[in-house]
């Protein structure tokens, strides 16, 4: 499986901002819940406005119970979520 080029380009954002610099840690709302994200920003200029540009947010708990990495047998797949009936 890969990456898709959009996410590509804002990781390479994301290593230009980090590499200068230009990044911010945001206290925010989530759109549909309403509840806090703290969320990692690259910081721009437009002018003599700063522009935050988001790019995700941070775990709360622990981050590894929040994905899934892939299956290095199964190259579209992923391996099963800890404690399912794929796990033996």
């Amino acid at each position: 499986m890969s990456i898709p080029d959009f996410a590509r380009a804002n990781f390479q954002t994301l290593l230009r901002a980090a590499g200068t610099g230009d990044l911010a840690l945001m206290e925010c709302l989530d759109a549909e819940t309403a509840q806090p994200r703290y969320v990692i920003c690259a910081v721009g200029r437009d002018g003599a406005d700063y522009v935050f540009t988001p790019f995700g947010h941070l775990a709360e708990g622990n981050p590894f119970d929040a994905y899934r990495p892939p299956d290095p047998g199964d190259p579209n797949g992923f391996l099963p979520a800890a404690g399912t009936a794929d796990e033996e």
